[in-house]
């Protein structure tokens, strides 16, 4: 018998570690015949929302944008797209960008299939026009080495255009693949697990970590990781980019 009471996730003033055994549904209008856990939000100190939902037959996701653009990933399955005129089938790794002002719908799921979303309220900038609807998928021919090192590698899933104001990148660990040094930096990060295992360092706490979990980093909160186990160790993650670092 399981003791309920255990659990690897942990809420901290600037960072979090959510696996999903404790995960509680939410209700999203617009969003039905799903399940929709939200892992990340404002309510816990962050910039960003990170939802991961699962659909069933009838599963449908309706929408408009409004002041957040929103990112859609395809964790698992198979689902049809319809946004910014544009149709499409997206499957396992795929994605799609919507930003502000998007009238968006997804529907026709497999049974099962799971989206993962990043939401952040979009900074105009002058100068630069809102990003359009972006369509695209994971490819590690495109995950160039990171830092020197054959373990490291990582795929910008948007491009680095003074127009996105938000990045979404594929972060794969080699076996024995880890952080060459504690990162420490302004930007946030949201993440989620897409494979494998690894040990996380939080604000000089030590977290082991695998697929399915997902981790929130506040500004500054301290940073290391390295992959465990006997495969890759893989995650997509959130950052906020490209704006100033200041309101004053």
């Amino acid at each position: 018998m399981e003791i309920s009471a255990l659990t690897r996730s942990v809420v901290k003033r600037n960072h979090a570690v959510i696996s999903p055994d404790g995960y509680i549904n939410s209700n999203v209008p617009g969003w039905t015949g799903c399940t929709v856990n939200v892992i990340i939000n404002e309510q816990m100190g962050a910039r960003l929302c990170q939802t991961l939902i699962t659909l069933q037959a009838e599963g449908q996701l309706v929408g408009t944008t409004q002041a957040s653009q929103i990112f859609f990933y395809v964790v698992a399955g198979q689902v049809q797209v319809s946004v910014g005129g544009e149709q499409k089938t997206l499957t396992t790794g795929q994605f799609v960008y919507v930003p502000i002002g998007q009238e968006y719908r997804f529907d026709s799921p497999a049974v099962g299939t799971q989206l993962l979303t990043f939401h952040k309220v979009y900074e105009l900038l002058a100068g630069h026009d809102v990003p359009g609807v972006l369509f695209g998928e994971k490819d590690d021919s495109k995950a160039p080495i990171y830092m020197n090192d054959e373990a490291l590698r990582i795929q910008e899933l948007l491009p680095n255009q003074l127009g996105f104001d938000m990045a979404v990148n594929i972060f794969t660990y080699g076996i024995g693949g880890h952080l060459p040094m504690v990162e420490t930096h302004i930007m946030e990060h949201g993440l989620l697990y897409l494979q494998g295992q690894a040990i996380y360092m939080l604000d000089q706490q030590w977290y082991p970590v695998k697929q399915g979990d997902s981790i929130w980093m506040a500004p500054y909160c301290q940073q290391w990781a390295t992959a465990m186990g006997k495969e890759n160790s893989v995650y997509i993650y959130y950052k906020n980019v490209n704006r100033f670092p200041t309101v004053v």
